[in-house]
Parts: C-alpha cells; sequence; structure tokens
C-alpha cells in the first residue's frame, strides 16, 4: 500500500473508531441539484440532512469525497498548475456530527488525528478561530477558543475575520463559524527569520490550512437574515492531497506519491525533465491534475459537450491539450495515456475507473484528436489575420476555437504582433452578462405552513391523491413569476433519471390551479404554479395529467427494451450514458464506438417490437436492499448514487432487469409500437439513439402511408421506385446540360470583362457587376481572369439569392511590389454591403446584406488602383 493510501485508511479507521459510519463518495457529477454542477465539498450529499428536508441516516459520519472545483463561487481553475497547492479534482476527506457531538470533541479529535496519528510536529501547525462580526451581530467564538487552549498554546490560536472563518453553503442555507488548521512547512532558518502566525491566510505556497471544521449553528435567509438552527451540526474537510504533502514533508502537493507517478510517465514521454523550468513544471502539474478530473466526471457519467457541466469538462480538458501542445513540444494525444495511472492511483478506494478504463481512455483520445484539429483551425484562423489582433478576433479565437487567451498572445508574440486585451476582456464581459441574465434565478425564502419530514411519492399507484400545502416559495425566472409548492404527498413524478416531470392540477372546494412542472431540488419534491392559491391551507385534490403520463411511461419502458435489445446486437460493452423520455419521445445515450449499420438497426427495432408483442408483465419490487439487487442481476448506471434499497424493474428476469426509480407501463404491450428516428454520435465514443413509441409512433406509419400514397398519384406510378429512380437519372442529365451551358456562359462573360481592363500604371484594373450563378463560378471566373491577364487587380460585384458578394483577385506580382493584400481590401469594401470576409493576401471574398451598396463598394475599389 503507497504511503497515500495508508494515510486515507488511517483517516477512516481513526473515525470509526469514535463510532462514524464510513460512507461511500458521492458522484463528482451533481444530479436533482439546480444550484450545483459538481461536488465542491464533502457536505453536498447531506445537503438534504443540514436543510432539514431529510431525517440523518447516522449521527456521524465520515468518508473521502471526490470534489471538483472550477466554477461558480469555487474556482480554482486558472490557479492549478501554477501554484503547487491548488487542484481542480481533490479528495476531501471529512467527518460530520448531525445534531450530536459539537466544537468540543470535533477540536479535540482534530488534534489527536494530526498530532498522535499522523505526528504532525505542534511547533508546526496553528489555528484560527472566528473572530466576530459585528456588523452581522456575530460575537467571537469564545467556546472554539476555549477548547483550542486545552491542546495547543493560545499564541498558536488566530483571529479570523468573516472572509476566512465563517462558512457558508451559499447566498442562503445553512452556515457558521469555522476553525481552520494550518501547517508551516518552511525551514527551520525561513521559520526562525518570520514568525509563521504572519503568513497564515496570506496566500504563502508553504503555509497552507490542511483542515476546517465548520460549526453549522445558522441559516441564511434569502433576505441576508441570520437564524438559529434547530440543531447543531459539525461539517469538517480536510483537503487529502495537502495531507500528504504535510505528512510527507514535501514542499508540493506534486512531490507527494500522489502525483510523482503521473509527473514520471510525463517525462518518459514527452523527454521533457521536471524542476528544471518553470513553464514545463506548470505544464506537467497542469496534466497529472486535469487527468484525474476528466477521468472521474466521464466515469461519473459527464461527457465532454459544449454546454453545461460537460463545457466545464471539455475546458478542462482542452487546457491540458493546450499545455503540452505549447510547452512540452506534444502535437499527439498524449492524455488518454495516463489513464490507467488514475486507474492504478486509485485501484483501492474507486476501483471502478479501471472497471471502466478502456471506455474513459476512448473518450479522452477522440476529445484530444478533435481539438488538436481544431488548434490546427484556430492556428490557420490566426494568420488569415493581417498585424495585430483585435479583441473581437480574440474572442472568436476563445469562442469558436476554444484558445485561451494566453495561448493566443503567446503564438501573436511568436509573430511579432500584439492582442487587443481590453477588447477581450470586453467581449468576454458582454458573453457572461448573457449567460448570467439568461440564467438568473431569485428565490424567496420557504414559507412553512406545516412541518413534515416524511413526504411521500404516491404516483406509483395512483395519479389522484387529497393534499395539503406543506410549504412555499416566490421563484422569479426571466422576468417571469412562479411558485414551488412541497405537499405532504404526492402523485406527480419529479424530474429524474431521465424521465420529466408530471404536470397537471391541484383543486379545492373553491379553485382549481395548474401544475406545470414537477422537479426535484436535492431529495424535496417542488411543484411548480403560475400562482398561489388564495387558500394555502385548503385541502386539494392533485391530479396527474393521465395521458401524458401514460405516453412518458410508453417511451420509459421502451428504454429499457432498447437498452436490453443494444447489449443482445452490440454486446456487453453497451452501457446507458443518459437518457431523456417525455410525452413524445426517447432519446437514449449509450457507449458504442461506430456508428450502428442498417442491419444492427433494423436487428433491434424488431427485438424492441418483438418483447412488446410478448407482452410482458412488469415486475416491480420495491425497497430492495442494493446488494440483494446486484445479485439479482439489476443493471446499475455508473455515476448515480443509489440508496441502501433500491427499486428493481424487470420485464422478464432473462431479458430486462433494472434499477430505476421511473414509472413504467404495466405490460409491455401498452408501448404499442416502437420505431427509430435517428442514430448518431454525441460525443467521443458516444451513440445516440431517438424513437418513438405509441401514439406517436403510430401517426408516423400513418404519416407515411399518406405521403406515399400521394407520391403514387402524382407520378402515375404503378412501381414507386422505379418512378423515382427515373426522376433521379433526369435530373442529373439536366445538371449535367446545365454545367455546360454556364461554363459557355462563364467563358462570354469572361472575354467581355477582359475587354474593360484598364491600365494604371503598371496594373491592369478590373472592377465590374456581373450576373452569374454561383460562388463557385464567381471564384473560377476570378482564377480565369487572373490566369490569363498580367498584373491584375480585379474586384467583381454580383447578387446571389438576393444577397450581395465581392470578389477580389490580385496577381501575385501586385502582391509583391505594390503591398496589395485582398484580405484586408474585400473587409473594407464589405463595410459598404452591410458584411464581412476574408482569404489569403492574393484571393478573398466577402458577403453582406445590403445589396443597393454594391455600387459605393465598387467605387471604392475604384480609388484603390
Amino acid at each position: 500500500m503507497s504511503n497515500s493510501s495508508q494515510i486515507r485508511k488511517q483517516f477512516l479507521d481513526f473515525f470509526e473508531s469514535k463510532g462514524h459510519k464510513i460512507v461511500p463518495s458521492a458522484p463528482i457529477v451533481v444530479k436533482n441539484d439546480p444550484t450545483l454542477m459538481f461536488t465542491n465539498a464533502g457536505m453536498n450529499q447531506f445537503k438534504d440532512w443540514f436543510l432539514g428536508n431529510e431525517e440523518p441516516k447516522y449521527k456521524r459520519v465520515a468518508d473521502t469525497q471526490k470534489c471538483l472545483r472550477v466554477s461558480g463561487k469555487h474556482n480554482d481553475l486558472e490557479e492549478v498548475g501554477v501554484d503547487t497547492y491548488h487542484h481542480t479534482m481533490f479528495e476531501m476527506l471529512g467527518n460530520w456530527s448531525f445534531g450530536d457531538y459539537f466544537k468540543k470533541e470535533a477540536i479535540e479529535w482534530a488534534w489527536e488525528l494530526l498530532t498522535d496519528v499522523y505526528k504532525l510536529p505542534k511547533d508546526r501547525l496553528y489555528v484560527t478561530v472566528f473572530e466576530g462580526d459585528e456588523k452581522e451581530k456575530l460575537a467571537f467564538d469564545q467556546e472554539a477558543f476555549d477548547n483550542w487552549k486545552l491542546w495547543i498554546d493560545p499564541s498558536r490560536i488566530l483571529n479570523g475575520n468573516k472572509k476566512d472563518n465563517f462558512w457558508e453553503m451559499g447566498d442562503t442555507g445553512p452556515c457558521g463559524p469555522c476553525t481552520e488548521i494550518h501547517i508551516d512547512l518552511r525551514s527551520d532558518a525561513e521559520r526562525a527569520a518570520v514568525d509563521g502566525k504572519t503568513l497564515v491566510n496570506n496566500d504563502h505556497p508553504q503555509v497552507i490550512e490542511i483542515w476546517n471544521n465548520v460549526f453549522m449553528e445558522f441559516n441564511r435567509k434569502a433576505d441576508g437574515s441570520l437564524e438559529k438552527l434547530p440543531a447543531q451540526h459539525v461539517d469538517t474537510g480536510m483537503g487529502f492531497e495537502r495531507l500528504c504533502r504535510a505528512i510527507e514533508a514535501k514542499s508540493s502537493n506534486y512531490d507527494t506519491d500522489v502525483f510523482v507517478p503521473y509527473l514520471k510517465f510525463i517525462e518518459q514521454t514527452t523527454g521533457k525533465e521536471f524542476g528544471k523550468v518553470e513553464a514545463i513544471d506548470i505544464a506537467m502539474r497542469v496534466l497529472a491534475d486535469h487527468i484525474r478530473t476528466i477521468s472521474f466526471a466521464i466515469l461519473d457519467g459527464q461527457l465532454p459537450s459544449n454546454t453545461g457541466a460537460g463545457y466545464v469538462i471539455r475546458r478542462i480538458l482542452r487546457r491540458a491539450v493546450r499545455y503540452y501542445y505549447s510547452f512540452l513540444d506534444t502535437k499527439e494525444p498524449l492524455l488518454f495515456k495516463m489513464v490507467p495511472i488514475v486507474g492504478d492511483s486509485f485501484a483501492d478506494i474507486f476501483p471502478e475507473v479501471k472497471q471502466k478504463q478502456d471506455f474513459i481512455i476512448q473518450v479522452v483520445k477522440e476529445e484530444e484528436l478533435g481539438f488538436l484539429r481544431t488548434l490546427e483551425n484556430g492556428i490557420k484562423r490566426i494568420e488569415r489575420i493581417e498585424g495585430d489582433i483585435n479583441g473581437e478576433e480574440a474572442f472568436e479565437l476563445f469562442d469558436t476555437y476554444g484558445f485561451p487567451i494566453d495561448l493566443t498572445q503567446l503564438i501573436a508574440k511568436e509573430r511579432g504582433s500584439k492582442v487587443d486585451l481590453a477588447g477581450f476582456e470586453k467581449n468576454l464581459l458582454l458573453q457572461k452578462e448573457r449567460s448570467r441574465k439568461a440564467t438568473a434565478l431569485e428565490t424567496d425564502d420557504w414559507f412553512v405552513l406545516e412541518e413534515n419530514d416524511n413526504i411521500q411519492f404516491v404516483g406509483y399507484d395512483v395519479l389522484e391523491a387529497d393534499i395539503k400545502i406543506m410549504r412555499y416559495r416566490k421563484v422569479k425566472s426571466k422576468g417571469k413569476e412562479l411558485f414551488q409548492l412541497v405537499f405532504n404527498q404526492t402523485p406527480f413524478y419529479a424530474e429524474s433519471g431521465g424521465q420529466v416531470g408530471d404536470s397537471g392540477s391541484i383543486e379545492s372546494a373553491n379553485e382549481k390551479l395548474t401544475i406545470i412542472d414537477t422537479q426535484k431540488e436535492n431529495n424535496l419534491i417542488i411543484h411548480i404554479a403560475t400562482q398561489l392559491p388564495e387558500n394555502p391551507s385548503a385541502v386539494f385534490v392533485a391530479r396527474v395529467n393521465q395521458e401524458k403520463r401514460k405516453l412518458t411511461e410508453a417511451n420509459h419502458s421502451a428504454t429499457h427494451l432498447l437498452h436490453s435489445a443494444l447489449r443482445s446486437v452490440l454486446g456487453t460493452h453497451v452501457e446507458q450514458k443518459g437518457s431523456l423520455v417525455n410525452s413524445e419521445y426517447l432519446r437514449f445515450d449509450f457507449s458504442h464506438f461506430k456508428a450502428m449499420s442498417k442491419e444492427e438497426l433494423a436487428q433491434v427495432e424488431r427485438m424492441v417490437n418483438q418483447k412488446i408483442r410478448e407482452n410482458i408483465s412488469l415486475d416491480e419490487r420495491r425497497n430492495v436492499p442494493i446488494e440483494e439487487a446486484k445479485k439479482l442481476g439489476a443493471m446499475a448506471l455508473f455515476g448515480e448514487k443509489y440508496g441502501d434499497s433500491v427499486r428493481v424493474i424487470t420485464f422478464d428476469p432473462t431479458y430486462s432487469r433494472e434499477l430505476c426509480g421511473g414509472t413504467h407501463v404495466k405490460a409491455t404491450g401498452e408501448i404499442g409500437l416502437f420505431k427509430f428516428s435517428s442514430e448518431g454520435a454525441v460525443a467521443a465514443g458516444v451513440r445516440r439513439i431517438e424513437a418513438i413509441t405509441s401514439k406517436a409512433a403510430e401517426e408516423f406509419v400513418n404519416t407515411q402511408e399518406t405521403v406515399l400514397d400521394q407520391l403514387t398519384q402524382l407520378l402515375k406510378a404503378k412501381d414507386l421506385v422505379k418512378s423515382v429512380e427515373q426522376l433521379v437519372e433526369d435530373k442529373a442529365d439536366l445538371m449535367r446540360k446545365l454545367e455546360v451551358f454556364e461554363n459557355e456562359k462563364t467563358a462570354l462573360l469572361k472575354q467581355e470583362l477582359k475587354q474593360e481592363v484598364q491600365v494604371k500604371g503598371n496594373a491592369n484594373v478590373l472592377i465590374s457587376r456581373v450576373q452569374i450563378g454561383n460562388a463557385d463560378q464567381l471564384k473560377n471566373l476570378s482564377f480565369q481572369l487572373k490566369n490569363e491577364v498580367e498584373n491584375l487587380f480585379c474586384v467583381l460585384a454580383c447578387e446571389l439569392n438576393g444577397k450581395p458578394m465581392l470578389s477580389v483577385i490580385i496577381s501575385d506580382e501586385l502582391v509583391a511590389s505594390a503591398k496589395l493584400n485582398a484580405g484586408a481590401i474585400v473587409k473594407d469594401l464589405a463595410k459598404e454591403i452591410q458584411g464581412g470576409g476574408g482569404g489569403q493576401p492574393f484571393y478573398a471574398t466577402a458577403g453582406g446584406n445590403n445589396l443597393s451598396g454594391i455600387d459605393a463598394a465598387l467605387n471604392k475599389a475604384n480609388l484603390i488602383m
């Protein structure tokens, strides 16, 4: 066992000996929490326990949690690799008390573990306590100070301000004072010269925080005020990588056995040496850090993409590629080769990495290849930019090609040009502001009518139930005001597991309200309405929209049949990677590395429809112990967090058995019919199927029949296929004749234009408006003129599909002798037609929106020569 593995085990063993339940890490990718994309703290999975939405299963808990901090409040990305102690993905060792022990035990055990078990030198440790805050009417944390005095010299107990020593979950929610433990890892000589206490919380790379103990005492309300929590909790977090550094007495996290295997591999692969050149060291640290993050995100179900959490992972991966491309002289994929190191490093605590290693490797490699191609295209785009790179161009490189601004600056410096940083920042700020406005959500505090910690979902059995509203609140999103309602029990299914939320109504004796959606926030079922009842305390009848639910169930059950059929036809490597089921269609993402053939699609569709015709009864088992479910062979999804008890859905135990919390048909015959709509790639190593069932499939078949009837009548055909083949052949023949005609027309036009050439100095100038069929013909005409007229400066304008187009072509001799550039010229001329364009020094084109500006563009061109 490695030294770091032993350190992790000692932590868990220590708190197990103190009566703590050791629980598994939650996935790094967060689901059912609109406030988070990724788990960024150990307490995230216990949020409902802190908020009082759920009764804690255990009073004392400890674990090691995979965390990711790159977005939102905790954004460390740009510091990662540059310094030696920030990371994107890190392990958070934590212990929690839910209404059990408080400051005394938390402080005592922290000191015992650090000094007695880990043997950290006491004279290198400092602790901080909350100094109080007059504005918030919060007192100095005397209790924490008094408990620390029992273990450490008071001179090493430092006061900390609200920024450092008052921890808050977010803008609202549980919060409280905290006490931090810091360690001074400087040499004895440095410690003798400068007192360590002056460096605590001052960003010194060798005086670092290793453990934070948060004492949850308050709840932050939407109006900013604080109220006491009904019970006091302890929430602690200790960065595993920093702890290993402290115990191993290293000057950098990257010098510990947590990261050394990655750095050695990079040295061997690239031929670069770590510890000699700072830029190379930063690049190696970036790779060593980022591959861990990427691997765990993919493992937990988040594939790189262009939106949301997927974009964050893509950005991290591209940052790593950019570093090895720019600083390690590596132009081929490298990250995917490091995935096995991740698997080996975490084999004893997260063995699932090795289990899914091949899939992770394939996804990472495809992403690297894609971005390396993008890098090449981006560099070509830069080559087309003449002179300095303005703010809009720098932002285009960032937004379209994924070029971080420092990469653009690096390339610009190499070619002797500058980048307009202020303009880039302006464009970036505008984009962030647009994004912020699009996602802004204002949330009021809950108005509690009745306390109820045991809210029941009864929608598996009934679609109508008597309910009472337990709490409600107002929310505002994109200027629209909505209300969120929580019932004592509900037949409404809340969106989760890919299945959309139910809609319907609630009705009392005096009024009826529409429920437009049902969501799950943490584990609280929230019903969304456009208005609040006049009497929220009344008794209501909740009714689910039955047709929508039934159609959604048909699509959901069909995904189970589809999953098993895909595994049967393509192989057991197929695993679900995402899904969406609503009343209109189903979408199913799965692991597979090539497009499905027509034969494979037909085989899968036949198999699903066969199972539908067999009318297999649903076998639903609730509250099955998770280990028993696994023994039954139920398929579980990686990246999903399952409780101690699960729900097992079976359609024929020899065919389909999955863990699932969604709603389903009572028998497969209710699905009716299954038809594929599309199959394609959604990400590296992941395919996406869309399909329809039931009513939508029936309508599709009927529509196809109608279309066939109409075509048969229109073509007056007995054999429709032969008639269409003849049409295609006839069209191809006509297109060939048209091409000959257009070429002849272009040849005549060329001769006419050659007569219009004017001699100006040593240049032959041609500026004209022409009538031509398409952009390719315009290009061909321009090059023919260039080849036949010496020293040509030619600007042609035309109208194509109602839009203006400009073409500039210049002989190579004029480009060299007169310092002319077609790309720069066409950009300037394009202003007259309200457009833009570009190209090479000898040939460039532009399109626009203002036809009436063509004459002005040609007049401006006449002034050039």
